[in-house]
């Protein structure tokens, strides 16, 4: 053993032996270097003396001695979630300290600086941590102070700073109408700073974030609008953090505009650029996974998108553990992608697990009516429907899944309906799904009713080629096709149908298998030989097609080093 490994041996042994004896030196811990004394309070989280450590952590100074120690936050992620899963409610506690501490200080101008970085430090650390709710405390504490500050721009570069982060854990919590008042703050701080023609400040990170915001209410072209801003704004003295995050949301804009190159481009960027400076354990790589996986789906890689979900939901699970926020959003994606990937085999066990999971940990920490549970139980009345339909042999049993189903629906709906109102992309998706259950319940006209809201209120906000438009007339089409005998009208949804999907995803789109399958079966029963020739060779070709390029995807992570920001912003500028 030589020299080295053997002062590590001793150093783990004296780490060991104080944590056991922590008591007795707690006295003498104060004077140990931050990132001895990070060791020793790891070594307590090891040994599962989480009392001790939440006494310990839950002290604001000490925490803020451990934020100082960055190169492991991993760790103090570990153990903060550990105490939380212990039942501890640290975030809770601290969110209340700070309080405190702000009411105690809030006449004491001399202490405001410092109460400010405290607050925005704790506050960037509970966001990451995935307790939104306890970091929007601290930071709308932290913001008060703020604006009763100096009418100045370092003032006011603080006030950025704090909305930036407050907005992160209000849309994150889906705290839309709180997050719209932060933005007005943010917005009139800015206009202050270039009206006093301040330019020693980057609003990429905040631009971006709106784009979060926008993107959450379903407003696509404000989100896509932001994001491009955020995009213009990096230079590469930018922190790395904000960069990726700004290439991730700029890449789920162009996705829902249609821009699946540009999207393509950018989150293959932040990929590479995350696997450069992350940690594959790291939950910002997990992170950037996530929205990898989204443009995968989007982009008509479904293996593929469960492939990498999977490996972003094992990230946060090993980091997070069983109870937050992370964990459960990232067991949802995966359950929705394996629900589109398996949606002709009917094996949707695993997809059930993981909605599953996604529920229980969302029912544990959530209210009961919150927005983000009515996500998760959407998902799962689409699996429960198509478990049901499998089952229709079994007399009973689909009737009580279908009934399930339909109050899982309405209730998502009405949801939907009181965060957005009728005329939003999410409601129109939630009168889709209920009208593709009815179908299944044989309610046909009560179907056609719902898909045609759905219909409207989607061309009505994303026009008349958008995706979403497309599969809601595809819906549509086969409830007329197979349920309501009405088979020109079906021929002439199929027919437009198509035409979008080929237009957005060219020849070999997976979807466009469900349309000619559909128009088989309208030339079928409207004896219309040629046509029927004509599609079933159509059918023979998309299949072919869809083998080439199964076999020409490219790889997963392709092992090439990043480009520079700006030769990726100039690539984007140029791709049409």
């Amino acid at each position: 053993m030589d020299n080295s490994s053997g002062c590590r041996s001793l150093y783990q042994l004296s780490l060991g032996a104080v944590a056991e004896q922590f008591l007795i030196f707690k006295k003498h811990i104060n004077f140990l270097p931050e990132n001895v004394l990070f060791d020793l309070y790891y070594q307590l989280y090891k040994n599962r003396k989480l009392c001790l450590l939440g006494m310990e952590l839950s002290d604001l100074n000490t925490l803020l001695r451990m934020l100082k120690v960055t190169n492991k936050r991993i760790h103090l992620h570990k153990s903060f979630q550990a105490l939380m899963d212990h039942g501890t409610k640290i975030g809770n506690e601290l969110a209340i300290s700070y309080n405190l501490c702000y009411l105690g200080n809030k006449d004491n101008f001399s202490a405001h600086e410092t109460i400010i970085n405290l607050g925005l430090r704790l506050g960037k650390f509970l966001n990451d941590a995935g307790w939104y709710f306890e970091s929007e405390q601290v930071l709308l504490a932290c913001k008060d102070l703020c604006v009763s500050g100096p009418q100045n721009p370092e003032n006011w570069c603080r006030t950025l700073d704090c909305c930036y982060k407050l907005l992160h854990a209000q849309t994150a919590y889906c705290m839309f109408n709180e997050a719209t008042k932060t933005c007005d703050l943010a917005l009139q701080t800015i206009e202050k700073l270039n009206n006093t023609e301040y330019t020693n400040i980057n609003h990429a990170a905040f631009y971006a974030e709106l784009g979060v915001l926008y993107f959450s209410r379903s407003e696509y072209d404000k989100a896509y609008k932001w994001s491009v801003e955020a995009l213009n704004q990096l230079k590469p003295s930018l922190s790395p953090h904000i960069i990726i995050n700004v290439l991730r949301q700029t890449a789920k804009s162009c996705i829902m505009m249609r821009e699946y190159k540009k999207a393509g481009l950018l989150i293959k960027h932040a990929v590479c650029l995350a696997r450069e400076l992350f940690d594959r354990q790291d939950p910002k790589y997990s992170d950037v996974l996530i929205d990898y996986g989204f443009y995968l789906l989007n982009s008509d890689s479904i293996p593929n998108s469960v492939i990498v979900y999977k490996f972003a939901l094992d990230i946060r699970k090993e980091i997070f553990g069983k109870y937050n926020l992370q964990v459960a959003m990232a067991h949802e994606d995966l359950a929705y992608a394996l629900y589109v990937q398996e949606y002709n085999s009917g094996k949707f066990s695993l997809a059930s697990h993981h909605v599953n999971k996604a529920i229980e940990i969302m029912e544990k920490l959530l209210p009961s009516e919150h927005l983000l549970l009515a996500s998760a139980k959407r998902v799962k009345a689409l699996i429960l429907e198509e478990i049901a339909l499998d089952n229709s042999q079994t007399p009973g049993s689909d009737q009580n899944l279908f009934t399930k189903s339909e109050t899982l629906h309405l209730s998502a709906l009405q949801l939907s309906q009181t965060a957005f109102g009728d005329m939003n992309v999410q409601t129109a998706k939630h009168y889709g799904n209920l009208g593709r259950l009815y179908q299944s319940m044989n309610r046909f006209d009560e179907a056609e009713k719902m898909h045609l809201r759905a219909i409207r209120i989607k061309e009505d906000i994303l026009g008349s080629y958008d995706y979403e438009v497309g599969l809601s007339i595809g819906h549509l089409a086969s409830l007329y096709n197979f349920h309501m005998q009405r088979y020109e009208e079906a021929e002439r949804l199929y027919q437009r149908s198509i035409d979008i999907s080929l237009k957005l995803f060219g020849k070999t789109y997976s979807g466009l298998e469900y349309d000619y399958r559909g128009l088989l079966h309208v030339y079928s029963k409207l004896e219309d030989h040629d046509k029927y020739v004509e599609f079933m060779d159509r059918l023979s070709e998309w299949k072919d097609l869809r083998d080439e390029h199964a076999n020409s995807e490219d790889p997963l992570f392709e092992e090439k080093p990043s480009q520079p920001i700006s030769d990726v912003i100039q690539t984007f500028l140029t791709i049409k």
